[in-house]
């Protein structure tokens, strides 16, 4: 945290800074953060926590912010939180005169392992989550696991679905190690580990060998959106009540289930990938008020649907993906979706 403000120097100079981050973030981070550079170069914007904060209302609200205070060209954003400041300052970054850098200071788990990783920001609509967004990637991505010591206990649970799923998609080995250290890293201390700080290092080597071959999604980055089909819909028709992470887990579980029923995935891979999501408590089911119906309807509006059908990133395996030779995704009707979320 102490070297914030050198690095950003180094690998984002500016004339002026703006800090996003959020109510939970700004009374713990935001001033150790702002000390480090001049005090007219520096300003910090708080949004209220939390995904209601992500919209294209936020997104207004901060750029009039940003002009009122004489930001231009030469300015850069720091986002410092988790994955929604992150979507939403790297979203606003990537469109402030069209375009000015932005430098990634996760503070949660699930920002360090993902959602600070590879450029994409957006914010929500009424339709779907991030839906209105653009590739932008940061000039760079400071992460420092000591900032986990302040990490509700929820929401370091739900960072585990993230890393779970890079061990589902890539890497059989890491995945078994997670399931078998998820207690001791969920315990006290564990968050701030030499353990935790290896885990991290691990998934960030995975998206990022990911993305660096697939940066805009056309195709094999695509496999990173397992879980993800069901799991945004799951958090939307939540009304946002289930926690990133939490959504994707539910999502995982069923979509794994339904690669197996499709015939696609080798037998037992669901019971693996559910068995671990368990492991780091992670819930595995639809919640009672999400009807299959209402998260069906809520598919057809996410950006991974083509032509009328729902696309879906599934392992053929753990550790491997199918769809090499259709895009890396994997066209479901609805009655077979209807069969697993039944």
């Amino acid at each position: 945290m102490s070297r914030i403000g050198a690095i950003v120097r180094k690998v984002a100079a500016a004339h002026k800074y703006a800090v996003i981050t959020d109510s939970n973030i700004e009374p713990l981070y935001a001033g150790k953060v702002e000390s480090q550079f001049e005090r007219e170069t520096v300003e910090v914007l708080t949004v209220s926590a939390g995904e209601a904060s992500k919209t294209r209302d936020m997104w207004s609200r901060l750029t009039d912010q940003m002009l009122g205070k004489g930001y231009g060209r030469d300015s850069a954003v720091i986002a410092l939180g988790g994955g929604v400041v992150g979507d939403l300052a790297g979203f606003v970054a990537a469109t402030f005169m069209r375009g000015i850098p932005v430098v990634q200071v996760p503070t949660t788990l699930v920002a360090m392992v993902d959602a600070s990783i590879g450029g994409k920001t957006a914010v929500d609509t009424f339709a779907g989550k991030n839906l209105v967004g653009a590739f932008h990637p940061p000039a760079a991505v400071l992460i420092d696991p000591h900032l986990l010591a302040t990490l509700p206990l929820r929401e370091l649970r739900a960072g585990f679905a993230e890393v779970i799923k890079h061990g589902v998609i890539a890497d059989e080995v890491y995945l078994r190690e997670v399931a078998s250290s998820a207690s001791e890293l969920l315990s006290a201390g564990g968050a701030t580990s030499d353990m935790m700080i290896s885990l991290i290092v691990r998934s960030v080597e995975i998206k990022a060998e990911v993305v660096s071959r697939d940066e805009r999604e056309e195709g094999l980055r695509k496999i990173l959106n397992f879980g993800h089909t069901i799991g945004h819909a799951v958090e939307l028709v939540s009304g946002f009540s289930l926690l990133h992470g939490e959504a994707v887990a539910i999502g995982m579980a069923l979509e794994s289930k339904l690669a197996e029923r499709i015939g696609l995935a080798r037998t037992g891979t669901a019971a693996t990938v559910t068995r671990t999501l368990q492991a780091a408590g992670l819930p595995t089911d639809l919640p009672r008020d999400c009807g299959p119906e209402a998260v069906i309807d809520a598919m057809r509006s996410d950006k991974k649907g083509r032509s009328g059908k729902t696309m879906f990133a599934l392992p053929l395996r753990i550790g491997a993906m199918a769809g090499a030779d259709t895009g890396w995704t994997v066209s479901v009707g609805d009655a077979q979706l209807r069969e697993v979320l039944a």
